[in-house]
């Protein structure tokens, strides 16, 4: 009998022993400190020119219903893959005919503390007039050819010469209705600005065609 009460004490001591250094295991669990979460480390996007121009034409019918386009156009940045025709900084101009009014929109895909914010952001508004010639709007269903394709238009008419002799060679690119022969054009800059292209080739937004080589 002394034998069996002396098992059993030792029994309910084990078990008591065993709850109570699986409970100070949880509390030191629970109450252990977590890491700080990895920060998410954005990466610059590129797009070319209508997927980028699809976005902000979104946010352009939003401010007015009868938004049309009158120019789009990117800025090249070091990195930025040309020869796909991307660019990580487009701009957009839309006119209100009812407002008499427009609108710069901007869609940015870059990173970096000198870059705008990434997603699309816009101006204030400004006055517009149907009688100017370089704000001349144009319908969005002639844009059909996209700025890549216009890369390789005007890379097999010049502008192979200017990146085999630098493949870094900055290229541009502009969108706009040509009121003179009725087109909607992309004209190819090969420069950094516009003001400084080597050469300037123009390619028919519609048709994919060569135009020819501006002055």
């Amino acid at each position: 009998m002394p034998k069996l009460i002396f098992k059993t004490a030792f029994l309910c001591f084990a078990l008591a022993l065993l709850i109570s250094c699986s409970s100070e295991k949880k509390v030191a669990t629970e109450t252990a400190p977590q890491p700080p979460p990895k920060p998410v480390v954005k990466e610059a996007q590129y797009d070319t020119g209508r997927t980028a121009f699809q976005r902000m034409y979104l946010s352009a019918r939003l401010w007015s219903a009868d938004t049309k386009p009158f120019r789009l156009q990117s800025q090249f940045t070091p990195g930025a893959p040309t020869a796909e025709g991307k660019s990580g900084l487009w701009r957009a101009s839309f006119a209100s005919p009812s407002k008499k009014m427009m609108k710069l929109f901007v869609w940015s895909g870059l990173v970096g503390p000198d870059t705008p914010e990434q997603g699309i952001s816009f101006s204030a508004e400004d006055s517009w007039s149907s009688s100017n010639s370089s704000t001349v709007p144009f319908d969005i269903a002639f844009l059909k050819v996209d700025s890549d394709k216009a890369y390789e238009v005007a890379q097999k008419n010049g502008g192979e010469k200017l990146t085999k002799k630098d493949p870094k060679q900055p290229v541009i690119f502009v969108l706009s209705w040509d009121a003179t022969s009725n087109q909607l054009v992309w004209h190819v800059l090969y420069g950094e600005n516009p003001t400084e292209a080597k050469l300037r080739l123009a390619v028919d937004a519609t048709s994919g065609a060569f135009l020819r080589v501006e002055k």
